[in-house]
């Protein structure tokens, strides 16, 4: 993510707080299949974020051919298009540099990540559950996410 030399590099000013040139943290949302909750999550953390401060991407252990067309509507509702959204494997070069691990599910199948603050957010998959059950798991995770962003000052 940056040397210390490098522009991009994390620098403080004594008096003015984080300089221009702060490395925004990375934060990775991670499931079995990425096609429900870390999608959401990765969707509602960088809209609620600052992009300055931090960033999210989102993977899974096995993931999907696509994002669950009931999850797709389910964000759809909220004002969230994940219609073109693709799974994605979590691989150690998708982890590299990451500040934060949010695991949803994965159990032992999540990577340790060097350096990664790690929490687990026991979510049910909503694979295969009707859109009311789907909105449910939705909302929690946006209230999480809500709440991981508030607890670091990443909106800014």
């Amino acid at each position: 993510m940056g040397h210390a030399s490098s522009p991009s590099a994390t620098r403080l000013d004594a008096q003015h707080g984080p300089s221009a040139t702060t490395v925004p943290a990375h934060v990775v949302f991670a499931c079995v299949r990425n096609a429900g909750r870390s999608q959401m999550a990765a969707a509602f953390f960088n809209a609620m974020s600052d992009p300055a401060l931090a960033r999210a991407v989102s993977a899974g252990t096995n993931p999907a051919l696509h994002v669950d067309p009931v999850v797709v509507a389910a964000m759809a509702d909220r004002g969230y298009d994940l219609s073109s959204a693709t799974p994605t494997r979590l691989t150690p070069e998708l982890a590299a540099g990451a500040s934060h691990l949010i695991t949803m599910g994965c159990g032992d199948a999540c990577p340790f990540i060097p350096g990664a603050i790690r929490e687990d957010w026991p979510l049910p998959d909503p694979h295969g559950r009707p859109i009311d059950e789907v909105r449910r798991i939705r909302d929690e995770i946006a209230t999480r996410v809500a709440d991981l962003v508030a607890r670091h000052s990443w909106s800014g």
